[in-house]
């Protein structure tokens, strides 16, 4: 095995690996709106927003007050 094939080996174990790192997410809000997300939502920040990603890409914001629940995807 060559170089070039040992790094592209090693390189398709490492995305395998990371991909298996992340962990959808359900974030529902006070009116019902259900979000998919990726990953878990980053927690509150300091201007009381919840920022996520959705399962096709789209950055999201949503004041902590409008969230009712962010629970794993069974």
């Amino acid at each position: 095995m060559n170089i070039r094939g040992l790094g592209l080996s090693v390189a398709l174990v490492c995305c395998a690996t990371l991909g298996g790192c992340s962990t959808a997410t359900v974030v529902t809000l006070q009116n019902g709106t259900q979000y998919l997300t990726k990953d878990v939502p980053k927690t509150k920040s300091k201007d009381g927003f919840y920022e996520f990603e959705d399962i096709s890409g789209k950055t999201v914001r949503v004041r902590a007050d409008e969230v009712a629940t962010v629970k794993k995807e069974e």
